[in-house]
C-alpha cells in the first residue's frame, strides 16, 4: 500500500511538473548567406521552389503535394499527405514584405494536431544575407508531455539548419552565376 500511494505521488508530481512547462514554444535557427535577399526571398515565397530546398521534401518519395490560392506571397497554400516522417500538413502564405519577411501558418492534421506559425526574416548585411528560420505556437498537455521524452528544439532546429544549409546552397550558386554574366 505504500509502494502504491509512493507511486501515485510520483505521478501527481510528474503531471505537476507537465503542467508548469511554458505554455508557449519556440524554435529558431539563423545562418548568412553570401547573396542578395532579392535572390533568397523568392525561393521561400514560392512554395513550388521549396522542394529544392526543404529538408522534409526529401523525407518522402512519395508524399503527395496540392497548392492553391495565388501562386506566391499571400494566400499561397501548400498541402501534402505523406509517410509517418511527414503526416498530413498545410501551410498558408499570411503575409509578406518582399525580400524582408514571411508569415506562414502551418496546421498539422496527423499524426497529431496542431497550428503554428513559422516566421523567415531577411536581413541584409553588405551584400549577405542573414536569414533566420522560426516557429513558435502555444504547448498544450500533451506538448508539453511529449517534450519531456522529445526534443522539439533538436529535431525540429535540426531540420531548420539543414533546409538553411541547402537554401544557402542555391542562393549563393544563383548569386554566382548572375556575377558572371
Amino acid at each position: 500500500m505504500i509502494i502504491l500511494a509512493i507511486l501515485v505521488l510520483l505521478l501527481i508530481a510528474f503531471l505537476l511538473y507537465i503542467a508548469s512547462l511554458p505554455d508557449a514554444f519556440r524554435v529558431e535557427r539563423s545562418l548568412e548567406i553570401n547573396a542578395a535577399s532579392e535572390q533568397i526571398f523568392p525561393l521561400i515565397n514560392d512554395f513550388h521552389a521549396w522542394e529544392a530546398w526543404s529538408p522534409w521534401e526529401k523525407a518522402d518519395p512519395q508524399v503527395q503535394r496540392s497548392y492553391s490560392g495565388n501562386d506566391s506571397g499571400p494566400g499561397a497554400v501548400y498541402a501534402w499527405q505523406g509517410n509517418k516522417q511527414l503526416g498530413e500538413e498545410r501551410m498558408e502564405i499570411l503575409e509578406t514584405r518582399p525580400h524582408d519577411y514571411l508569415r506562414l501558418q502551418i496546421n498539422f492534421y496527423k499524426p497529431f494536431a496542431a497550428q503554428n506559425t513559422i516566421e523567415f526574416k531577411l536581413e541584409s548585411q553588405a551584400g549577405k544575407t542573414v536569414v533566420s528560420h522560426a516557429m513558435f505556437g502555444p504547448s498544450n498537455f500533451m506538448s508539453k508531455l511529449m517534450g519531456t521524452f522529445f526534443n522539439m528544439d533538436k529535431m525540429v532546429g535540426g531540420k531548420f539548419d539543414e533546409g538553411l544549409q541547402s537554401l544557402k546552397a542555391i542562393a549563393e550558386k544563383s548569386s554566382t552565376s548572375a556575377a558572371g554574366k
